[in-house]
Protein backbone atom coordinates (compact mmCIF):
# COMPACT_ATOMS: atom_id res chain seq x y z
CA UNK A 1 0.00 0.00 0.00
CA UNK A 2 1.51 3.32 -1.09
CA UNK A 3 2.08 5.85 1.68
CA UNK A 4 -0.33 8.74 1.73
CA UNK A 5 0.85 12.30 1.63
CA UNK A 6 -0.73 14.88 3.91
CA UNK A 7 -1.50 17.87 1.72
CA UNK A 8 -3.20 19.84 4.49
CA UNK A 9 -1.59 23.30 4.57
CA UNK A 10 0.15 24.29 7.75
CA UNK A 11 -1.79 26.79 9.86
CA UNK A 12 -0.63 30.37 9.42
CA UNK A 13 1.43 31.93 12.21
CA UNK A 14 2.69 35.50 12.50
CA UNK A 15 5.79 34.14 14.20
CA UNK A 16 6.76 32.42 10.98
CA UNK A 17 7.19 35.75 9.19
CA UNK A 18 8.08 37.90 12.21
CA UNK A 19 11.72 38.62 11.37
CA UNK A 20 11.28 39.17 7.65
CA UNK A 21 8.01 41.12 7.87
CA UNK A 22 8.48 43.17 11.04
CA UNK A 23 12.27 43.32 11.38
CA UNK A 24 12.79 45.94 8.65
CA UNK A 25 10.06 48.12 10.19
CA UNK A 26 11.69 47.97 13.62
CA UNK A 27 15.08 48.86 12.15
CA UNK A 28 13.63 51.61 9.96
CA UNK A 29 11.97 53.04 13.06
CA UNK A 30 15.24 52.94 14.99
CA UNK A 31 16.98 54.75 12.15
CA UNK A 32 14.37 57.48 11.95
CA UNK A 33 14.02 57.76 15.71
CA UNK A 34 17.77 58.29 16.00
CA UNK A 35 17.87 61.31 13.70
CA UNK A 36 14.49 63.04 14.14
CA UNK A 37 15.40 64.80 17.41
CA UNK A 38 18.69 66.14 16.01
CA UNK A 39 17.43 67.46 12.67
CA UNK A 40 16.48 70.89 14.06
CA UNK A 41 19.76 71.05 15.99
CA UNK A 42 21.78 70.21 12.88
CA UNK A 43 19.91 72.86 10.92
CA UNK A 44 20.73 75.43 13.59
CA UNK A 45 24.40 74.46 13.42
CA UNK A 46 24.25 75.14 9.67
CA UNK A 47 22.99 78.65 10.31
CA UNK A 48 19.23 78.15 10.04
CA UNK A 49 16.82 80.32 12.00
CA UNK A 50 14.34 78.72 14.38
CA UNK A 51 11.62 78.90 11.70
CA UNK A 52 13.94 77.36 9.11
CA UNK A 53 14.91 74.59 11.52
CA UNK A 54 11.22 73.76 12.03
CA UNK A 55 10.79 73.75 8.25
CA UNK A 56 13.42 71.02 7.93
CA UNK A 57 11.19 68.69 9.95
CA UNK A 58 8.17 69.72 7.88
CA UNK A 59 10.05 68.82 4.70
CA UNK A 60 10.07 65.16 5.78
CA UNK A 61 6.28 65.13 5.89
CA UNK A 62 6.04 66.98 2.58
CA UNK A 63 8.45 64.54 0.95
CA UNK A 64 6.31 61.63 2.14
CA UNK A 65 3.04 63.21 1.02
CA UNK A 66 4.11 64.04 -2.53
CA UNK A 67 5.80 60.65 -2.97
CA UNK A 68 2.83 58.39 -2.20
CA UNK A 69 1.70 58.12 -5.81
CA UNK A 70 5.24 57.54 -7.18
CA UNK A 71 5.71 55.00 -4.37
CA UNK A 72 2.78 52.99 -5.68
CA UNK A 73 4.32 52.94 -9.15
CA UNK A 74 7.66 51.76 -7.78
CA UNK A 75 5.98 49.02 -5.76
CA UNK A 76 3.85 47.97 -8.72
CA UNK A 77 6.73 47.67 -11.19
CA UNK A 78 9.56 46.49 -8.90
CA UNK A 79 7.70 44.45 -6.33
CA UNK A 80 7.27 44.92 -2.61
CA UNK A 81 10.54 43.32 -1.51
CA UNK A 82 12.86 45.40 -3.67
CA UNK A 83 10.83 48.55 -3.04
CA UNK A 84 11.48 48.08 0.70
CA UNK A 85 15.20 47.52 0.06
CA UNK A 86 15.43 50.56 -2.21
CA UNK A 87 13.62 52.74 0.33
CA UNK A 88 16.02 51.74 3.12
CA UNK A 89 19.08 52.40 0.95
CA UNK A 90 17.66 55.73 -0.25
CA UNK A 91 16.98 56.81 3.34
CA UNK A 92 20.52 55.86 4.36
CA UNK A 93 21.91 57.97 1.50
CA UNK A 94 19.67 60.85 2.57
CA UNK A 95 20.95 60.64 6.13
CA UNK A 96 24.54 60.57 4.90
CA UNK A 97 23.89 63.70 2.84
CA UNK A 98 22.29 65.42 5.84
CA UNK A 99 25.10 64.45 8.17
CA UNK A 100 28.10 65.46 6.10
CA UNK A 101 26.95 68.53 4.21
CA UNK A 102 27.86 72.09 5.16
CA UNK A 103 25.15 73.63 2.99
CA UNK A 104 21.64 74.24 4.38
CA UNK A 105 20.06 73.68 0.97
CA UNK A 106 21.60 70.22 0.63
CA UNK A 107 20.53 69.46 4.20
CA UNK A 108 16.96 70.39 3.24
CA UNK A 109 17.22 68.07 0.23
CA UNK A 110 18.32 65.26 2.53
CA UNK A 111 15.30 65.82 4.78
CA UNK A 112 12.98 65.75 1.75
CA UNK A 113 14.61 62.50 0.59
CA UNK A 114 13.97 60.94 4.01
CA UNK A 115 10.28 61.70 3.54
CA UNK A 116 10.36 60.14 0.07
CA UNK A 117 11.79 56.94 1.50
CA UNK A 118 9.08 56.87 4.18
CA UNK A 119 6.38 56.83 1.51
CA UNK A 120 7.93 53.98 -0.49
CA UNK A 121 8.82 51.91 2.57
CA UNK A 122 5.41 52.28 4.24
CA UNK A 123 3.39 51.51 1.12
CA UNK A 124 5.53 48.52 0.12
CA UNK A 125 5.47 46.91 3.57
CA UNK A 126 1.68 47.37 3.80
CA UNK A 127 1.16 45.90 0.34
CA UNK A 128 3.44 42.95 1.17
CA UNK A 129 1.59 42.05 4.37
CA UNK A 130 -1.78 42.46 2.68
CA UNK A 131 -0.77 39.74 0.23
CA UNK A 132 1.16 37.53 2.63
CA UNK A 133 -1.25 37.38 5.57
CA UNK A 134 -4.69 35.72 5.49
CA UNK A 135 -7.58 38.15 6.11
CA UNK A 136 -8.39 36.61 9.49
CA UNK A 137 -4.94 37.62 10.77
CA UNK A 138 -4.76 40.96 8.93
CA UNK A 139 -5.47 43.36 11.81
CA UNK A 140 -2.96 41.64 14.09
CA UNK A 141 -0.34 41.80 11.35
CA UNK A 142 -0.95 45.48 10.63
CA UNK A 143 -1.09 46.37 14.33
CA UNK A 144 2.19 44.57 14.91
CA UNK A 145 3.67 46.32 11.89
CA UNK A 146 2.69 49.71 13.26
CA UNK A 147 3.80 48.68 16.73
CA UNK A 148 7.24 47.58 15.50
CA UNK A 149 7.74 50.96 13.87
CA UNK A 150 6.71 52.74 17.07
CA UNK A 151 9.05 50.64 19.18
CA UNK A 152 11.87 51.61 16.84
CA UNK A 153 10.96 55.28 16.99
CA UNK A 154 10.88 55.02 20.79
CA UNK A 155 14.25 53.38 21.36
CA UNK A 156 16.09 55.09 18.49
CA UNK A 157 16.63 58.39 20.36
CA UNK A 158 18.07 56.56 23.38
CA UNK A 159 20.60 54.70 21.24
CA UNK A 160 21.45 57.94 19.48
CA UNK A 161 21.89 59.76 22.79
CA UNK A 162 24.61 57.33 23.84
CA UNK A 163 26.47 57.78 20.57
CA UNK A 164 26.03 61.58 20.50
CA UNK A 165 27.72 61.76 23.89
CA UNK A 166 30.94 60.45 22.32
CA UNK A 167 30.75 61.55 18.67
CA UNK A 168 28.47 64.59 18.57
CA UNK A 169 25.38 65.07 16.41
CA UNK A 170 26.95 63.18 13.50
CA UNK A 171 26.83 60.05 15.63
CA UNK A 172 23.02 60.05 15.51
CA UNK A 173 23.11 59.91 11.73
CA UNK A 174 25.63 57.07 11.97
CA UNK A 175 23.15 55.11 14.10
CA UNK A 176 20.41 55.79 11.56
CA UNK A 177 22.54 54.76 8.57
CA UNK A 178 23.64 51.57 10.29
CA UNK A 179 20.08 50.59 11.19
CA UNK A 180 18.87 51.22 7.64
CA UNK A 181 21.66 49.20 6.05
CA UNK A 182 20.75 46.26 8.28
CA UNK A 183 17.06 46.83 7.42
CA UNK A 184 17.89 46.63 3.72
CA UNK A 185 19.77 43.38 4.29
CA UNK A 186 16.89 41.82 6.21
CA UNK A 187 14.36 43.02 3.63
CA UNK A 188 16.38 41.50 0.79
CA UNK A 189 15.80 38.08 2.39
CA UNK A 190 12.02 38.47 2.56
CA UNK A 191 10.54 35.35 0.97
CA UNK A 192 8.45 35.69 -2.17
CA UNK A 193 5.26 34.42 -0.56
CA UNK A 194 2.28 33.18 -2.54
CA UNK A 195 -0.49 35.76 -2.15
CA UNK A 196 -3.08 34.72 0.39
CA UNK A 197 -6.58 34.07 -0.87
CA UNK A 198 -8.56 37.20 -0.10
CA UNK A 199 -12.12 36.15 0.64
CA UNK A 200 -13.13 39.72 1.43
CA UNK A 201 -12.84 40.81 -2.22
CA UNK A 202 -15.74 39.33 -4.23
CA UNK A 203 -14.47 40.66 -7.55
CA UNK A 204 -14.78 38.78 -10.80
CA UNK A 205 -11.67 36.76 -11.45
CA UNK A 206 -11.65 37.34 -15.19
CA UNK A 207 -11.94 41.09 -14.76
CA UNK A 208 -9.10 41.16 -12.25
CA UNK A 209 -6.84 39.32 -14.66
CA UNK A 210 -7.54 41.33 -17.80
CA UNK A 211 -7.98 44.80 -16.31
CA UNK A 212 -5.05 47.17 -16.37
CA UNK A 213 -5.46 49.44 -13.36
CA UNK A 214 -4.72 53.13 -13.45
CA UNK A 215 -5.13 55.91 -10.93
CA UNK A 216 -8.10 57.17 -12.91
CA UNK A 217 -9.82 53.79 -12.76
CA UNK A 218 -9.04 53.41 -9.05
CA UNK A 219 -10.48 56.85 -8.29
CA UNK A 220 -13.53 56.12 -10.45
CA UNK A 221 -14.26 52.71 -8.97
CA UNK A 222 -13.61 53.67 -5.34
CA UNK A 223 -14.53 57.36 -5.21
CA UNK A 224 -17.41 56.76 -2.77
CA UNK A 225 -15.08 54.96 -0.37
CA UNK A 226 -12.51 57.74 -0.53
CA UNK A 227 -15.07 60.47 0.29
CA UNK A 228 -16.66 58.49 3.14
CA UNK A 229 -14.33 56.17 5.03
CA UNK A 230 -11.35 57.97 3.51
CA UNK A 231 -12.43 61.23 5.18
CA UNK A 232 -12.53 59.35 8.48
CA UNK A 233 -8.96 58.19 7.92
CA UNK A 234 -7.94 61.76 7.11
CA UNK A 235 -9.42 62.95 10.42
CA UNK A 236 -7.73 60.13 12.33
CA UNK A 237 -4.35 61.10 10.88
CA UNK A 238 -4.94 64.77 11.74
CA UNK A 239 -5.57 63.88 15.39
CA UNK A 240 -2.59 61.54 15.58
CA UNK A 241 -0.17 64.06 14.09
CA UNK A 242 -1.41 66.87 16.31
CA UNK A 243 -1.16 64.84 19.51
CA UNK A 244 2.63 64.74 19.09
CA UNK A 245 2.73 68.52 19.48
CA UNK A 246 0.06 69.20 22.09
CA UNK A 247 1.76 67.39 24.98
CA UNK A 248 5.08 69.31 24.94
CA UNK A 249 3.35 72.58 24.01
CA UNK A 250 0.86 72.39 26.87
CA UNK A 251 3.58 71.29 29.29
CA UNK A 252 5.51 74.41 28.39
CA UNK A 253 2.34 76.51 28.64
CA UNK A 254 1.70 75.49 32.24
CA UNK A 255 5.35 76.01 33.18
CA UNK A 256 6.69 72.46 33.47
CA UNK A 257 10.40 71.88 33.06
CA UNK A 258 11.53 70.41 29.71
CA UNK A 259 12.74 67.27 31.47
CA UNK A 260 9.28 66.74 32.98
CA UNK A 261 7.64 67.32 29.61
CA UNK A 262 9.97 64.77 28.01
CA UNK A 263 9.18 62.25 30.74
CA UNK A 264 5.43 62.69 30.26
CA UNK A 265 5.81 62.32 26.50
CA UNK A 266 7.91 59.18 27.01
CA UNK A 267 5.38 57.60 29.36
CA UNK A 268 2.61 58.22 26.82
CA UNK A 269 4.76 56.55 24.16
CA UNK A 270 5.38 53.60 26.45
CA UNK A 271 1.64 53.12 27.01
CA UNK A 272 1.14 53.03 23.22
CA UNK A 273 3.55 50.13 22.84
CA UNK A 274 1.79 47.93 25.41
CA UNK A 275 -1.56 47.59 23.69
CA UNK A 276 -1.06 47.31 19.93
CA UNK A 277 -1.20 43.51 19.61
CA UNK A 278 -4.27 42.90 21.86
CA UNK A 279 -6.09 45.61 19.92
CA UNK A 280 -5.24 43.92 16.63
CA UNK A 281 -6.58 40.63 17.96
CA UNK A 282 -9.85 42.32 18.94
CA UNK A 283 -10.14 43.81 15.44
CA UNK A 284 -9.66 40.38 13.89
CA UNK A 285 -12.13 38.61 16.16
CA UNK A 286 -14.79 41.25 16.83
CA UNK A 287 -14.50 43.62 13.90
CA UNK A 288 -12.73 46.89 13.06
CA UNK A 289 -15.35 49.09 14.73
CA UNK A 290 -14.61 47.62 18.15
CA UNK A 291 -11.20 49.30 18.14
CA UNK A 292 -11.39 52.15 15.63
CA UNK A 293 -14.25 54.01 17.31
CA UNK A 294 -13.05 53.59 20.94
CA UNK A 295 -9.56 54.64 19.84
CA UNK A 296 -10.79 58.05 18.68
CA UNK A 297 -13.15 58.54 21.63
CA UNK A 298 -10.37 57.65 24.07
CA UNK A 299 -8.14 60.26 22.44
CA UNK A 300 -10.88 62.87 22.12
CA UNK A 301 -11.86 62.98 25.80
CA UNK A 302 -8.39 63.78 27.24
CA UNK A 303 -7.74 66.26 24.41
CA UNK A 304 -10.90 68.14 25.39
CA UNK A 305 -9.91 68.04 29.06
CA UNK A 306 -6.21 68.86 28.63
CA UNK A 307 -6.75 72.66 28.65
CA UNK A 308 -8.09 72.25 32.19
CA UNK A 309 -4.93 70.54 33.48
CA UNK A 310 -2.56 72.68 35.55
CA UNK A 311 0.14 70.31 36.80
CA UNK A 312 2.34 67.37 35.94
CA UNK A 313 0.05 64.73 37.48
CA UNK A 314 -3.09 65.71 35.57
CA UNK A 315 -1.19 66.23 32.33
CA UNK A 316 0.42 62.80 32.75
CA UNK A 317 -3.02 61.24 33.14
CA UNK A 318 -4.33 62.99 30.02
CA UNK A 319 -1.22 62.12 28.01
CA UNK A 320 -1.42 58.46 29.10
CA UNK A 321 -5.06 58.24 27.97
CA UNK A 322 -4.10 59.76 24.63
CA UNK A 323 -1.28 57.23 24.34
CA UNK A 324 -3.66 54.38 25.18
CA UNK A 325 -6.17 55.52 22.57
CA UNK A 326 -3.50 55.93 19.94
CA UNK A 327 -1.92 52.60 20.85
CA UNK A 328 -5.09 50.54 20.46
CA UNK A 329 -5.51 52.17 17.05
CA UNK A 330 -2.07 51.04 15.90
CA UNK A 331 -2.31 49.67 12.38
CA UNK A 332 -5.96 50.71 12.08
CA UNK A 333 -5.50 52.90 8.99
CA UNK A 334 -3.37 50.26 7.29
CA UNK A 335 -5.89 47.52 8.13
CA UNK A 336 -8.81 49.49 6.69
CA UNK A 337 -6.80 50.23 3.57
CA UNK A 338 -5.88 46.57 3.16
CA UNK A 339 -9.49 45.47 3.73
CA UNK A 340 -10.80 47.63 0.91
CA UNK A 341 -7.90 47.44 -1.53
CA UNK A 342 -8.66 45.52 -4.73
CA UNK A 343 -6.47 42.61 -5.78
CA UNK A 344 -5.83 44.34 -9.10
CA UNK A 345 -4.49 47.85 -8.63
CA UNK A 346 -3.72 47.39 -4.94
CA UNK A 347 -0.57 49.54 -5.05
CA UNK A 348 -2.47 52.38 -6.74
CA UNK A 349 -5.28 52.16 -4.19
CA UNK A 350 -2.89 52.17 -1.23
CA UNK A 351 -1.03 55.12 -2.73
CA UNK A 352 -4.22 57.19 -2.74
CA UNK A 353 -5.13 55.88 0.73
CA UNK A 354 -1.77 56.93 2.15
CA UNK A 355 -2.02 60.29 0.40
CA UNK A 356 -5.27 61.02 2.23
CA UNK A 357 -3.66 59.96 5.50
CA UNK A 358 -0.66 62.23 4.90
CA UNK A 359 -2.92 65.17 4.01
CA UNK A 360 -4.58 64.74 7.40
CA UNK A 361 -1.19 64.53 9.11
CA UNK A 362 -0.21 67.84 7.52
CA UNK A 363 -3.50 69.65 8.14
CA UNK A 364 -3.85 68.71 11.81
CA UNK A 365 -0.77 70.52 13.17
CA UNK A 366 -1.44 73.42 10.76
CA UNK A 367 -4.91 73.89 12.25
CA UNK A 368 -3.48 73.71 15.77
CA UNK A 369 -0.94 76.40 14.90
CA UNK A 370 -3.62 78.64 13.35
CA UNK A 371 -6.00 78.34 16.31
CA UNK A 372 -3.19 78.85 18.81
CA UNK A 373 -2.17 82.05 17.01
CA UNK A 374 -5.69 83.45 16.55
CA UNK A 375 -7.47 82.18 19.69
CA UNK A 376 -5.40 80.25 22.21
CA UNK A 377 -3.42 77.04 22.57
CA UNK A 378 -6.20 75.59 24.71
CA UNK A 379 -8.75 76.27 21.96
CA UNK A 380 -6.52 74.52 19.43
CA UNK A 381 -6.15 71.44 21.64
CA UNK A 382 -9.91 71.32 22.34
CA UNK A 383 -10.60 71.59 18.60
CA UNK A 384 -8.36 68.56 18.07
CA UNK A 385 -10.52 66.69 20.57
CA UNK A 386 -13.63 67.60 18.59
CA UNK A 387 -11.94 66.34 15.42
CA UNK A 388 -11.33 63.03 17.22
CA UNK A 389 -15.06 62.73 17.95
CA UNK A 390 -15.86 63.58 14.33
CA UNK A 391 -13.46 60.83 13.25
CA UNK A 392 -15.17 58.37 15.63
CA UNK A 393 -18.58 59.22 14.15
CA UNK A 394 -17.31 58.87 10.59
CA UNK A 395 -15.69 55.51 11.30
CA UNK A 396 -18.70 54.21 13.23
CA UNK A 397 -20.98 54.95 10.30
CA UNK A 398 -18.84 53.81 7.39
CA UNK A 399 -16.81 50.83 8.67
CA UNK A 400 -18.71 47.66 7.65
CA UNK A 401 -20.18 45.78 10.57
CA UNK A 402 -18.55 42.47 11.54
CA UNK A 403 -21.58 40.35 10.68
CA UNK A 404 -21.83 41.97 7.24
CA UNK A 405 -18.19 41.14 6.56
CA UNK A 406 -18.78 37.52 7.57
CA UNK A 407 -21.80 37.29 5.28
CA UNK A 408 -19.72 38.63 2.40
CA UNK A 409 -17.12 35.90 2.97
CA UNK A 410 -19.86 33.26 3.06
CA UNK A 411 -21.25 34.48 -0.26
CA UNK A 412 -17.79 34.12 -1.79
CA UNK A 413 -17.56 30.55 -0.59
Amino acid sequence: MAPTTDLTPEPFSLRGIAVSAFGPSLLFGIGEGAILPVIPLTARDLGASVAQAALMVTLIGIGSMVSNIPASLITLHRGERWAIVAAAVWCALAMALSAWTDHLGLFALGCFMIGMSQAVFSLARQSYLTEAVPPEFRARAMSTLGGAMRVGLFIGPFIAALVIHHFGLTGAYGVGIGALIVAAGVAARIPDLVPAADETQPHAVAASITAKPSFRSILRDHHRLFVTLGIGVLLVSAVRATRQAVIPLWADHIGLAPSVAALIYGVAGGVEMLVFYPAGKVMDQKGRRWVAVPSMITMGIPLLLMPFTHGAATLLLAASLIGFGNGIGSGMVMTLGADHSPRTGRAHFLGVWRLMSDIGSSCGPTLLSFLAATLSLGAGIAATGLIAFAAAAQLAYWIPRAHAARQARQRVR
